[in-house]
């Protein structure tokens, strides 16, 4: 296979809008009297949820990246907790560093000198970068979509 087009499906996975919802349109407008709203039978909030989002990915982007990764508590260190609030400058925070940490992802799947396939050193066994870009580009799609159905029946948009 292309390795560049590997690279470029990767990052297609990642910021494109494709077989699933864009994050950047699902967030798009949302209303700040709704970041904290918790949608009938949800067990979190909307900004719960980009906050959720933000530290999965992080995640795996520090684990890509730090030979002295430690592993959080799951699902525990996963989500912000549960009576947690955010005004409008929180949730723009997690916003910026949801963007940031996949244009890092990004980086490092364009980075020709990196082996997307190789054993990532002091991970698991069968843990490579194109593994964990798979794992958060997925993650990442599953939740934009929850976000965006949540957002529609609850007549947000």
């Amino acid at each position: 296979m292309n390795d560049q087009h590997l690279r470029q499906q990767l990052v297609n996975a990642l910021t494109k809008r494709q077989a699933h919802q864009l994050f950047e349109t699902v967030i798009d407008g949302f209303p700040l009297a709704h970041y904290n709203t918790k949608p009938p039978n949800t067990p979190y909030s909307f900004w719960q949820l980009l906050e959720h989002m933000r530290i999965t990915q992080a995640d795996i982007l520090v684990y890509i990246v730090n030979p002295k990764y430690q592993y959080p508590e799951f699902p525990a260190d996963y989500w912000p907790p549960a009576d947690a609030q955010a005004g409008q400058a929180e949730w723009q925070r997690a916003i910026d560093r949801f963007l940031a940490d996949r244009s890092a992802l990004v980086e490092i799947i364009q980075d020709p000198a990196r082996d997307l396939t190789a054993q990532i050193p002091h991970g698991q066994a069968g843990h490579t970068i194109l593994r964990e870009i798979l794992v958060i580009a997925a993650h990442n799609a599953y939740h934009t979509g929850e976000f965006g159905i949540l957002r529609a029946a609850l007549g947000l948009w």
